[in-house]
């Protein structure tokens, strides 16, 4: 069985909002998060859900909140359910932290394009594909309400009000020290972490790290084993991310432009998602992962299990 959405009522809530993977409920001071099993790529919601992918990623964003709490206090207080993560309601900054450490993805796509300049940071030439940059550089993008992300240099977030001097300047300095331990988790499990994003909130003046971080959603690693053989050979790295999705739609003609028709993936292709996401699991934390049962009704057992927390049963 697979959670595409859930449509829960608890009591005292007074606010809902669907993610693109993430349903979210607000309860007094606290957020109830639900990781779905819906998945998304280039800013679109896929049709099907992939079995497992929200527990993967539930489970793999709290392992790394709880690893990280001596950098940055962070929202996480319990995880009653598989699927479910509780927290402390942050007013959200509107910016995704995005943090590379060499050049792949949308930061590769828009270099090849020519480009020298992303969010003002400027480039050396001469990088291919997976080459290390001289050191990690932040690329932010604007938390849009719907449809793309739009990326923004720190000229553009300080003319536009968007934070003040004192909270970039924070907010840096945390995605660093956040990427700086995340490369080396990784490291130790064999695996290089490319790029990441990081979200943060406020309650008062308090900085709160929130949403999820170094999962396979939000982060893209290398193998690091046969790395530097592959650049040198001018190959593809072997990677353990979500992107092998974003190249099975490109190569099925869709990235998300006008006029697109979206690819609906074969069951053998959804099989392949969830062991992948699954494998992610496993090799960032060095954990065996525990699937919930096949039979169960797991939007059943998620209602039981949050008013069981809360003791409304």
């Amino acid at each position: 069985m697979a959670l595409y959405e859930t449509n829960f009522n608890f009591p005292g809530q007074t606010a809902f909002y669907r993610g693109k993977v993430r349903d979210v409920y607000t309860v007094g001071s606290h957020l109830i998060m639900i990781a779905s099993d819906r998945i998304s790529a280039f800013d679109h919601i896929l049709p099907k859900p992939i079995p497992h992918k929200g527990q993967v990623l539930n489970q793999t964003a709290s392992y790394f909140l709880n690893a990280t709490r001596d950098i940055v206090p962070n929202w996480l207080i319990a995880n009653p359910d598989p699927n479910v993560a509780i927290g402390l309601s942050c007013e959200p900054v509107k910016l995704e932290m995005v943090v590379r450490g060499y050049l792949a993805g949308h930061a590769w796509r828009e270099y090849r394009a020519g480009k020298r300049s992303i969010c003002g940071v400027q480039m050396p030439e001469g990088l291919r594909e997976s080459d290390p940059l001289p050191e990690p550089i932040i690329t932010p993008a604007t938390k849009a309400e719907s449809g793309h992300d739009e990326d923004i240099s720190a000229d553009e977030i300080l003319t536009r009000g968007i934070v003040d001097g004192d909270l970039w300047d924070k907010l840096c300095a945390y995605t660093q020290a956040l990427f700086a331990r995340g490369t080396e988790m990784a490291a130790r499990q064999g695996l290089i972490l490319v790029d990441t994003k990081y979200e943060f909130g406020l309650v008062d003046d308090t900085v709160y790290l929130i949403d999820e971080i170094h999962t396979p959603d939000s982060s893209r690693y290398y193998y690091a084993d046969g790395y530097q053989e592959r650049q040198e050979r001018g190959e593809h790295q072997k990677q353990l991310s979500k992107e092998f999705v974003r190249e099975w739609l490109m190569g099925h003609g869709f990235q998300g432009l006008d006029g697109q028709q979206m690819p609906v993936m074969p069951e053998s292709f959804v099989h392949t998602v969830t062991e992948r996401y699954i494998e992610l699991y496993e090799t960032v934390t060095g954990k065996a992962f525990e699937r919930s049962s096949a039979i169960e009704n797991i939007s059943d057992r998620i209602d039981h299990n949050i008013r069981t927390y809360f003791g409304w049963e």
